[in-house]
Order: structure tokens, then C-alpha cells, then sequence
């Protein structure tokens, strides 16, 4: 038999220390097909959402999605992420968290219940970075502001 992934585990282990530490939880993600955010917010592919609990509504951080509300330019947006399309979590204030390995979208294409994300809004946020360009070689992270 094999065990689930270890990913969602340790996400909401990270997730839960940066909370109760003061620090904001934010997470990477490489947009795909089955990952519903704001499009215009995507830089390269990836995306950086802040999922501390002053930034989300309704924050569930399961075993296969990610969901949560969020407000960019003051419009309420609900956003799904597959667990398998985050690459890091990590600290604001201090960069500290975990990189992943990107999992197979091929694993996201058999889940029922997703929709493809074609959110439409085009008002710019005004506090949001391009996230960090992945390299080769041993996974490292970035602080953002």
C-alpha cells in the first residue's frame, strides 16, 4: 500500500508555527490548469499568496486542495491550489519554511471537482512581487517583500 504524501502534513505544520510565531505564512505556487487565482497576478508561471489568518477567510488546508478566500484590490476572490502545485512555504519576515518538489499535474487531471481558474479581474493589487524564478540544483528559498 502506499502512504499519502507528506506535503499537506507539513504545510499545515509550517503553516500553524508561522501563526503561532507572529509570522505571515506565504505560499508558492506553479499555476496550472487545475489552480484557481487571480490570472493577472501570475508572474512566470507561479504565484505567491499569503495565507496567514489576516489575509484569508474560510482557510482549509487539506490533503489535496488548498482553499481560501482572499481580497486583491479590494474584491473578495475564492481560490483553490492543488497541494501538489506548491513548491515552498515559508516565513515573510524571516524566509524560513520548506521548498517541495512540484508534483505531476498528471495526478491533478483524474480529481473530480476541479475547475480550470479563469478569474477576470484586472484591478492591480499594488502589494504584490514577481515570485522567485526556480534554478537548478538544490532547492533554496527567497524572502519576497
Amino acid at each position: 500500500m502506499e502512504l499519502p504524501s507528506t506535503k499537506p502534513y507539513l504545510l499545515r505544520a509550517l503553516w500553524e508555527w508561522c501563526c503561532d510565531n507572529g509570522l505571515t505564512p506565504h505560499i508558492v505556487v506553479v499555476v496550472d490548469q487545475y489552480t484557481r487565482v487571480p490570472r493577472e497576478h501570475v508572474r512566470d508561471g507561479q504565484i505567491v499568496l499569503n495565507i496567514g489568518q489576516d489575509a484569508t477567510g474560510h482557510l482549509k488546508i487539506g490533503n489535496e486542495l488548498i482553499e481560501f478566500q482572499a481580497r486583491f484590490g479590494g474584491v473578495a476572490r475564492q481560490l483553490s491550489v492543488p497541494v501538489g502545485q506548491v513548491i515552498a512555504i515559508y516565513a515573510r519576515e524571516n524566509g524560513a519554511g520548506m521548498a517541495f518538489e512540484l508534483e505531476s499535474s498528471a495526478v491533478s487531471a483524474g480529481r473530480p471537482g476541479l475547475e480550470v481558474a479563469a478569474e477576470s479581474s484586472h484591478e492591480p493589487s499594488g502589494h504584490e512581487s514577481p515570485p522567485p524564478k526556480p534554478t537548478g540544483g538544490r532547492p533554496g528559498l527567497k524572502r519576497i517583500k
